[in-house]
């Protein structure tokens, strides 16, 4: 059950009429800040832990290539 369009109103006025004008301004602009502050630090620990995976899995050529058929096994055609 979520908030209808009607119930956000309702509490956004009664916002307004409390804090005012600006200081609903600078709540928004923080909670904002906040918002791009949590998506960089997601980022960078998607980044950290993609990093980590091909550090111990070493890179990702290396990878691929140790995981299929190695040239090695392959017969020559003569």
């Amino acid at each position: 059950m979520g908030l209808s369009w009607q119930q956000l109103l309702i509490i956004l006025l009664i916002a307004l009429v409390l804090f005012g004008a600006k200081k609903l301004r600078n709540v928004g602009s923080d909670l904002g800040a906040a918002v791009r502050g949590f998506k960089k630090a997601m980022n960078e620990g998607e980044e950290d832990q993609t990093r980590q995976l091909n550090d111990m899995t070493g890179k990702d050529a290396e990878f691929r290539e140790t995981s299929g058929a190695s040239k090695s096994d392959s017969k020559p055609n003569t």
